[in-house]
């Protein structure tokens, strides 16, 4: 399996390890069927953008590449535009990642998602993020292996096309 040179470069040297001790919103997701699990911490600001966040992953190369790319590109967003990161902007952002691990980036998006939702939820606040796929007992993580566009109609454009 080959992995480009950004994903070996935030595997070996992942950013934003760590735990966040008074974070504003806690997301911890796992996927029994492959072994990843990714808990991630944030800290948000007054103006309701990311301020800090941290990652802890237990997981292959992919799992810790995508947890330390959504630290990358989650901070300093808005926690509406961070929690609308999508397995494809991951992939991407990476250079690519193989059919067989885009599994992985959708763990690093619904760990952050489910993190903002925890910190709304802790102020009062309405959860934003809709369906959290790993968290489905029936969620097969290698569903979408065979579409090389990494979405649900094989279009590339990230939209489910129901007709």
């Amino acid at each position: 399996m080959l992995y480009t040179e950004k994903v070996m470069e935030h595997f070996n040297n992942p950013r934003n390890v760590g735990v966040i001790e008074d974070a504003d919103g806690v997301g911890e997701v796992g996927n029994p069927t492959c072994g990843d699990i990714m808990k991630i911490t944030i800290k948000v600001g007054d103006d309701d953008r990311i301020n800090d966040l941290r990652f802890q992953t237990l997981g292959c190369g992919a799992a810790i590449a995508t947890s330390s790319i959504v630290t990358e590109m989650a901070r300093g967003m808005s926690i509406q535009d961070a929690a609308a990161i999508t397995k494809r902007q991951v992939a991407d952002e990476l250079g690519g990642l193989p059919a067989a691990k885009m599994h992985c980036s959708v763990l690093a998006t619904d760990g952050l998602k489910v993190a903002v939702d925890d910190y709304l939820k802790r102020h009062g606040r309405e959860p934003i993020s809709g369906e959290i796929k790993s968290a489905d007992p029936n969620y097969d993580p290698h569903a979408d292996e065979d579409d090389p566009h990494g979405d649900e109609d094989g279009h590339g454009d990230g939209l489910h096309d129901d007709g």
